[in-house]
């Protein structure tokens, strides 16, 4: 099988928790009308997709949006100085 590198982009990242706002754009919250139901959401270019607290939610190359949970996250991301 043939193996593959990312190629090193720059990517825009926000890490999501409910309780500081403004969200990611993008992010909204599904009400059900019991909170223990409630759950978080954002529409990607594969469909919709629930964010958990503490997703990272990404801009993709073309301004697309999707979330990454934070240990994948970390495994594949560096900091860098802004671009």
């Amino acid at each position: 099988m043939p193996f593959f590198r990312k190629r090193p982009i720059v990517i825009e990242a926000e890490q999501f928790f409910p309780d500081i706002k403004p969200w990611p754009k993008g992010v909204r919250e599904i009400n059900h009308g019991d909170k223990s139901l409630d759950y978080f959401y954002i529409d990607t270019l594969e469909g919709g997709h629930k964010v958990s607290v503490g997703d990272w939610i990404i801009t993709g190359v073309r301004g697309e949006k999707y979330p990454c949970k934070p240990g994948i996250f970390q495994e594949t991301y560096e900091s860098v100085e802004e671009a």
